[in-house]
């Protein structure tokens, strides 16, 4: 493994682990708002970009979209924010699967990290090779 391999091992991993940071950052938004009526889960995408300077491609965030499926609706005309039926709109947010998404992340945090770690020692002791 060359010097420029293993810079790219380690900006590799290193987008990897902005990309999940941002995933996690999205999952506690919505996990944050689930009890909030009407919030619509936010969904976020990933996205190969070829990069003309590296001649390599590279991890970026894509859109943040809304989810479009309906919130649950819940008769309880007393509540403020009831529409003319008495019915409150809830939230679309699936606690599971929020936890879920947010272990999957946290877990591909983690792989990247541990990539990061180990291109990082193989290029201390390509240094240290060097120095000798």
């Amino acid at each position: 493994m060359t010097n420029d391999s293993i810079g790219s091992a380690m900006a590799s991993a290193s987008q990897g682990m902005n990309a999940q940071a941002f995933r996690l950052r999205v999952v506690s938004e919505n996990l944050s708002n689930a009890d909030t009526h009407g919030y619509r889960r936010k969904l976020i995408s990933f996205q190969n970009e070829y990069d003309a300077k590296t001649a390599s491609d590279r991890l970026v965030v894509g859109n943040v979209t809304l989810d479009q499926s309906a919130g649950e609706r819940l008769f309880d005309p007393a509540h403020p924010l009831s529409d003319e039926q008495g019915y409150v709109i809830m939230s679309n947010v699936d606690m599971m699967i929020e936890l879920s998404d947010a272990r999957e992340a946290s877990r591909s945090y983690e792989a990247n990290l541990t990539t990061f770690q180990q291109a990082r020692k193989m290029y201390s002791g390509l240094l240290d090779l060097i120095r000798r």
